[in-house]
């Protein structure tokens, strides 16, 4: 499949193919390395059922990997959008983008928390609240638990921004270091290993441009399991109150 998508990018289409994430970035890693990205055509990849929301399928179909895969291939992007309307407009965007682009996408039904009118733009994060205090990063279905968790933080008196850093690659470099300036202490939360994904990705911008205190919620080096996406969602520290626990941490070190 993705050899036959390059096939019709190389004669001029602009071609989309999808499949389960699992299979899509790690099963297809090759094909996508070489023929794909190495000739940067213009192939758009759509990775259903990433991380656990494909829920009793199981490890073997829940693909936490795809991110730390994808950006370390050259010539990738990637988006990760947070509900149904960021999904779209980020099938749009990449249509339009020169080169190949992989969508990471859920099974499971997700709050909306964009409209159609908000804004996006492809490589640049969207601040969807102010704060002083800290910055929550956060992609995909995430981004509702970060604004979850926003709320609670604000009845303990702590002013957190929230940004929705939907294109993974390219980062939002410059909003990134300036939310580090600004706020002091930054938490990244993601439905994804820990190893090699957002987390990982606003590190590296972090400690070269303006290094503070940061902690991670994600995925901790360990395979999923069968079970309903909500309760593996709990299981695994994927919700507002571990992106809560994490601020606490972040905020008693940048205070330190």
């Amino acid at each position: 499949m993705c050899g036959v998508a390059a096939g019709l990018a190389a004669m001029g289409k602009v071609s989309f193919f999808a499949a389960y994430g699992a299979f899509a970035s790690c099963r297809a890693a090759d094909q996508i390395r070489v023929t794909v990205a190495y000739t940067i055509l213009n192939v758009e990849i759509g990775g259903a059922h990433g991380g656990i929301s494909v829920g009793p399928d199981g490890a073997t179909h829940q693909a936490m990997e795809e991110i730390s895969i994808i950006r370390s291939i050259p010539n990738m992007s990637m988006i990760v959008p947070c509900d149904y309307w960021e999904t779209y407009k980020a099938t749009v965007a990449a249509a339009r983008h020169r080169g190949p682009v992989y969508i990471r996408f859920g099974r499971e039904d997700v709050p909306v928390v964009t409209a159609k009118e908000t804004p996006f733009t492809f490589g640049k994060g969207e601040v969807f609240a102010e704060g002083n205090d800290l910055t929550l990063i956060a992609c995909g279905v995430m981004v509702y638990e970060a604004l979850r968790a926003r709320e609670t933080l604000a009845q303990s008196g702590v002013s957190a921004r929230v940004v929705d850093l939907h294109t993974v690659k390219p980062l939002d470099r410059a909003l990134i270091e300036r939310c580090a300036r600004e706020t002091g202490a930054i938490v990244t939360a993601e439905e994804h290993q820990v190893n090699g994904g957002l987390g990982g990705a606003v590190s590296e911008v972090v400690v070269q441009t303006c290094p503070v205190p940061m902690e991670l919620v994600a995925v901790h080096d360990r395979f999923g399991q069968s079970g309903k996406p909500a309760e593996l969602m709990d299981a695994f520290g994927l919700r507002a109150r571990d992106i809560v626990a994490a601020a606490e941490r972040a905020l008693k070190r940048k205070r330190a």
